[in-house]
């Protein structure tokens, strides 16, 4: 056991909390700073017992989050306060009423709020998106609650090394399912950006590493380019009397470089870019758009710009408040480079995002309502609207909520030439929800630039817009195809709710007689097993289908024929069907078949029987967990699994370790896509370097060419990921081969 050096510590401690200050200076007020050291003291006192999984003081994790909360955030005292007291209520003696009486209302109201939303959520789904919805509703309230709970999880995300691998990898699943976007959403790049790069160090650390290392090689060719890039445009700037600027090279994140990399199949080195050049401009607010355009003007005479990529957010700002002006241009060694053009405030509200907005919101010529605003002003009514319904309902919102954080936006407008922000990929349904429920519930069509459209037509930027409606209209399950917002899918849901409803009371009175005839009693654990045998997703859907003779009564009794068969008459009697959990019951196997398994799984790394996830076909030496799904047991995924994020984060009570063992007798089938120049006799030498030369048996291979390139797909069997990366290097030397990548599907 290590020593513990106390009077060191308690030294670091102060250091800390003086830091915290000097951050906090330029927000302080009369009476502030006596306010926070009475907070650090009841901290200090509550925590002084508890350590931090690495060892460390507790009191380190409240200083680091109030320490973001000001530095990085830009938050003044009363969030600083909030951040130092953040843990006390859920993990100490201490009580709301204590912090109510000694700080006052307003930090006990955002307390409570940091309170609900404490923890990575074990419970189950409902429960888990049920959280995730209470974090959601504390915007309604105060907006702090959620920046202070992005700093929380940032200082987490920074020290993830002291925790297991399971906790690693359900964190930060978490962190990429929802709180990297709320943080894009809220306008916190540099919080958005870190998070994501950190997502990345813990799930693919080894790829992480790699790309890490590769920018920090090309750094000084970088460095070179950039300011041979910069040179004249700063002779320029200076010549034309723009002085206070500042221009400087900004390198992607890595999780952007791996996200690119892996969407387009192509190596580090075919990225780019890498980098992107901003040039920061210090002027007055009513000169910023001016200036942001002579600039662009003085860019583009010395290098040529590509008109496709022109991106104008000064004239129109993104809704979370960003405003830049983006150009792509031809740089002099040729090759594309981006130019983000902006001021210094328009630069501090990209990086701090909410909290910079409102430092900037009084200033003179700054009289217009942001889109931000307008966003959280957006979500509040839908938040509203969403605190009546169910747990269940609690899932859909959250995804449907989430997948409209990183949306790209369309700019649309009313006939009146009102304009509106909706998501990429909006149709004119979601338009006519955006304006009012009742016009979007009779939408019949559209009328687009005075050109007659369908409901679901997928609308552009600057399109004019004019619904029609009919009061013999009424949404069907069909349109939460078309609709791509938040509050259309919303409001359509609730609508087919009420529908519903009436048809599930006679459904429900159909079930219980039938299962009273049967003998067995109702309950939530016979409902769950009738929901997954007829594959419903809710008692609710379930009810309706009975109600409208979708799912006939007689079909009841034959799932209780096949429950008594398979379960026991007794235990089919009584309803006692288990949910499945973590704890499950381990396999009795015979010791000689125990050799077969190949897959350690649980915390005890137990022998269990398991499937193979065919989204991403993991082989040996993939970092994998198991996944405990409803009807077919322990399915087996890769970490980095298209579907893990989203399976960790909404299911991490179903989560358990997995790893494999060294055993290489057996094949696990994988693909491979090849991408090379077209020759004579090209086939016969990848043939060759796998079947003969690796000894490596395929199962089918597809060969396309056009225009001398050659694309080929080939399906073979491997021992494990070592054994692959062996054939992807063999094969990349093969003359003509420009590429080799896997794949996860047949």
């Amino acid at each position: 056991m290590l020593a513990i050096n106390t009077e060191e510590e308690k030294k670091e401690i102060l250091r800390r909390y003086r830091r915290l200050l000097r951050y906090a200076k330029p927000y302080l007020q009369d009476g502030d700073a006596k306010l926070i050291k009475k907070a650090f003291n009841t901290s200090m006192e509550a925590h002084k017992e508890m350590r931090r999984k690495s060892g460390e003081p507790y009191i380190y994790h409240p200083l680091a989050v109030a320490e973001i909360a000001v530095n990085e955030i830009g938050l003044g005292t009363t969030s600083i306060i909030s951040a130092l007291l953040h843990d006390v209520v859920e993990d100490t003696e201490i009580e709301l009423d204590d912090i109510e009486r000694e700080f006052g209302p307003k930090i006990a109201r955002i307390i409570d709020g940091l309170t609900k939303i404490s923890g990575v959520f074990e419970y189950g789904t409902s429960q888990q998106a049920e959280n995730f919805r209470k974090m959601l509703l504390t915007l309604s309230d105060d907006v702090r609650v959620i920046l202070i709970k992005l700093a929380d999880r940032l200082h987490n995300m920074r020290t993830l090394d002291s925790m297991p691998k399971d906790k690693q990898l359900k964190i930060a699943s978490e962190t990429i399912y929802l709180y990297a976007p709320l943080a894009h959403r809220l306008g916190l790049y540099a919080i958005k950006t870190e998070l994501e790069d950190l997502y990345l160090k813990y799930t693919q650390t080894e790829r992480y590493r790699e790309i890490a290392t590769e920018i920090s090689a090309t750094k000084d060719n970088r460095n070179r380019f950039i300011k041979r890039f910069i040179g004249p445009i700063q002779k320029e700037l200076k010549k034309q009397g723009i002085k206070n600027f500042v221009i400087k090279g900004r390198p992607k994140s890595i999780y952007s470089i791996w996200n690119k990399m892996s969407k387009k199949s192509i190596p580090f080195n075919e990225v780019y870019d890498l980098f992107a050049i901003r040039v920061i401009l210090d002027v007055p607010t009513e000169e910023e758009k001016a200036i942001c355009w002579k600039v662009y003007s003085i860019i583009t005479d010395f290098y040529n710009p590509n008109p496709e990529r022109l991106r104008d957010w000064i004239s129109t700002p993104k809704s979370n408040g960003y405003e830049s002006l983006h150009t792509t241009v031809m740089g002099p060694s040729g090759q594309w480079v981006e130019v983000q053009i902006r001021t210094k405030r328009m630069d501090e509200i990209a990086e701090k995002g909410y909290a910079a907005h409102w430092k900037y919101k009084d200033k003179p010529g700054n009289n217009r309502q942001s889109g931000l605003e307008e966003w959280i002003s957006k979500v509040r009514d839908l938040l509203e609207q969403t605190k009546k319904q169910s747990p269940d309902s609690a899932i859909e919102f959250v995804h449907d909520f989430r997948s409209n954080l990183f949306n790209e936006e369309v700019f649309v407008f009313t006939p009146k030439g009102d304009l509106r922000i909706l998501p990429s990929g909006a149709t004119a349904l979601d338009f006519a929800f955006d304006i009012h429920t009742e016009i979007g519930a009779k939408c019949l069509g559209a009328k687009v630039n005075q050109k007659l459209v369908p409901i679901n037509y997928i609308l552009s930027n600057g399109d004019q817009v004019e619904i029609l409606t009919s009061n013999k209209q009424k949404p069907s399950e069909d349109w939460l195809r078309f609709v791509v917002s938040s509050k259309a899918k919303a409001k359509i849901r609730e609508i087919l709710k009420e529908e519903k409803k009436a048809a599930a009371v006679e459904g429900k009175e159909i079930v219980r007689r039938k299962l009273k005839q049967l003998k067995v009693d109702i309950n939530s654990e016979i409902l769950e097993k009738l929901t997954a045998y007829f594959k419903v997703k809710t008692p609710l859907e379930f009810y309706y289908r009975v109600g409208e003779g979708m799912i006939p009564a007689t079909s009841i009794k034959k799932f209780y024929e096949e429950t008594q068969r398979l379960n026991g008459h007794d235990q089919a009697r009584t309803g006692d069907i288990r949910p499945i959990n973590k704890n499950l019951i381990k396999t009795t196997k015979d010791p000689k078949e125990q050799k077969k398994d190949l897959i350690l799984i649980g915390e005890d790394m137990d022998v269990l029987d398991y499937k193979l996830a065919k989204c991403c076909n993991p082989i040996p030496g993939d970092d994998v967990f198991g996944f405990v799904t409803v009807n077919e047991g322990i399915k087996i995924h890769r970490t980095n699994c298209p579907n893990a994020p989203e399976l960790m984060a909404n299911y991490g009570y179903r989560i358990v370790q997995a790893k494999w063992t060294t055993r290489k007798e057996l094949a696990f089938l994988t693909g491979l896509k090849v991408v090379g120049t077209d020759r004579l006799g090209l086939i016969n030498d990848i043939t060759e370097v796998i079947s003969s030369e690796l000894k490596v048996n395929m199962r089918s291979i597809s060969i396309d060419t056009d225009e001398g390139i050659f694309e080929g797909n080939i399906m073979l069997y491997v021992h494990d990921k070592s054994h692959l990366d062996t054939l992807i290097k063999k094969l990349e030397k093969v003359n003509g081969i420009v590429r080799v990548t896997r794949f996860d599907s047949e």
